[in-house]
């Protein structure tokens, strides 16, 4: 079987956040760190099987402390668990206060993406190998993270049915 050991998928990212960052809080933006996040993650992915990956979705962004403009904001990503084609990708988010070198996780975040052939569909991952307390965690737990994903998806689906499609101008 194919496999790649988690360590094979690790990226790193750090900023400094810079006054154009941030919101009328003084706050890093959401949708800026969300970016930041989407980004590392694809890389991560496309270590993973060295092909073109399509985010299939973020499960959730959890924003667990604010990040300031005295911060430094270090993301580190990594895959957890694959499916046949998909793989789930961890990414921490770690705030330094550049004065104090006080350091909290500000935010975590699942994504799911899909590797792809250049026809656009579907093609097996490797499965990967945990080696540390961290990494065994996540793989541990990602199985129910999945079937979650795979519920809250057919809900959504469900839900949209309900929706319309309409403009308000119509």
């Amino acid at each position: 079987m194919d496999f790649k050991y988690v360590k094979e998928t690790r990226c790193y990212k750090i900023s400094r956040v810079f006054p154009f960052d941030v919101n009328n809080h003084d706050t890093l933006f959401g949708g800026k760190l969300m970016s930041y996040i989407d980004d590392i993650a694809s890389i991560s992915a496309a270590k993973l099987c060295r092909a073109t990956t399509v985010t299939a979705s973020a499960d959730s962004i959890d924003f667990l402390y604010p990040i300031r403009m005295t911060d430094s904001v270090s993301l580190e990503s990594f895959v957890t668990r694959t499916g046949r084609s998909s793989m789930e990708v961890f990414v921490k988010v770690i705030t330094e206060d550049l004065r104090t070198g006080l350091r909290r996780i500000a935010a975590t975040s699942f994504l799911t993406f899909v590797a792809m052939d250049d026809n656009s569909r579907p093609i097996a991952v490797p499965q990967v190998v945990p080696e540390t307390e961290e990494e065994r965690v996540l793989f541990e737990t990602g199985e129910q993270r999945a079937l979650l994903r795979r519920q809250r998806r057919e809900e959504s689906k469900k839900f949209a049915g309900h929706l319309l499609t309409s403009y308000p101008w119509e």
